[in-house]
């Protein structure tokens, strides 16, 4: 049953109390409005469609990011990067992250993305379209929506997987580059990405008990398929490890905890000085990503079968392996004679 009683000399209050339901209450400035708003739960109750929108209608985006970022955020691989999204998000949206989360609608996300593909590249724009369906998705149940608003958001279109190789000279360019670099770190883990084909956040999470240098192998356990490797380690990236190891014990301080790791580094600090490094090589478009590309490619030109190749990239899909074969033209046409 539905009462509509007056409040203050402009609000109306509709009541629906029915068996079986939580009571469900709006303020309107209307009469008319109130009654309206009270027949329609009124008829959801009746078909059985009703669906308790209360929270959702009271909790907005901002809240929903923030306790995703508290809750959810922090078991996941790449906590640091998505949290740095989520941060960046709501600071520049402010305006979309104040909306409920029931009045959340798929053109809010396609006008967000039509603005964002004015500035970043559509990869970007489609990640980050992934990261904000994944937050509402987990809030879903709780907050009772019917729908993630995000799901019929199309997604811009993103090029087949680029294929950046270093030309004759580039490495030699890149590593004096990072030379000038005040992060005493960075030259190592670049030279160990083309030597060892580890993922940035794989070589950030090596620990010194994981490095054997006389069997030449380091044991990666937090990758991203999940799953343990061994990798072997070539004799270049044996002494890159050797000198770190070197470098370590000689800031050893009695009564101080050394780091396990064998880069005490963040993420983001990795990042930074990548970024300034490759623009001093002349390298802008040179992601960190590409080294693991180009180790990889320079296995294959080594004549490796792609069983060996995944052995040490860690690829369990062979697929997906197979677009980093990436030949040069001119090397083929050298052996075709």
């Amino acid at each position: 049953m539905a009462t509509i009683e007056q409040r203050g000399p402009y609000q109306w209050r509709a009541k629906v109390r029915r068996k079986g339901y939580p009571v469900q209450t709006k303020t309107c400035d209307y009469k008319a409005e109130a009654e309206a708003w009270a027949r329609d739960i009124e008829g959801q109750m009746d078909r059985s469609a009703f669906v308790d929108r209360s929270l959702s209608e009271r909790e907005t985006f901002e809240e929903v990011i923030k306790a995703h970022l508290k809750n959810i955020t922090p078991t996941h691989k790449g906590a640091e990067s998505e949290k740095m999204r989520l941060d960046k998000f709501m600071r520049d949206e402010n305006e979309l992250c104040a909306y409920a989360m029931a009045n959340l609608r798929t053109e809010h996300f396609e006008d967000y993305r039509d603005r964002r593909l004015e500035h970043v590249k559509p990869g970007t724009v489609a990640r980050e379209l992934n990261l904000l369906h994944s937050v509402i998705q987990h809030c879903r149940r709780r907050l009772s929506l019917l729908e993630n608003p995000i799901s019929h958001v199309k997604r811009p279109k993103v090029r087949d997987a680029r294929f950046s190789r270093l030309e004759d000279g580039d490495e030699e360019k890149l590593l004096t580059a990072m030379d000038d670099c005040r992060n005493e770190f960075i030259k190592p883990a670049v030279i160990l990405a083309l030597e060892t084909a580890m993922r940035r956040g794989e070589l950030l999470s090596l620990k010194w008990d994981d490095v054997d240098l006389t069997k030449r192998t380091a044991t990666l356990h937090d990758t991203k398929n999940g799953e343990a490797r061994d990798v072997p380690l070539t004799t270049r990236a044996v002494g890159v490890f050797q000198n770190l190891q070197d470098a370590r014990d000689k800031k050893k301080v009695v009564g101080i905890k050394r780091d396990l790791r064998v880069f005490p580094i963040s993420d983001q600090s990795l990042k930074c000085a990548w970024e300034r490094g490759r623009k001093r090589a002349g390298k802008e478009d040179f992601t960190f990503h590409d080294l693991r590309h180009e180790a990889i490619s320079r296995l294959f030109e080594r004549d490796w079968d792609a069983i060996k190749v995944a052995a040490i990239s860690g690829h369990r899909n062979m697929q997906s392996l197979k677009r980093y074969a990436n030949f040069r033209a001119e090397d083929l046409a050298k052996e075709l004679g």
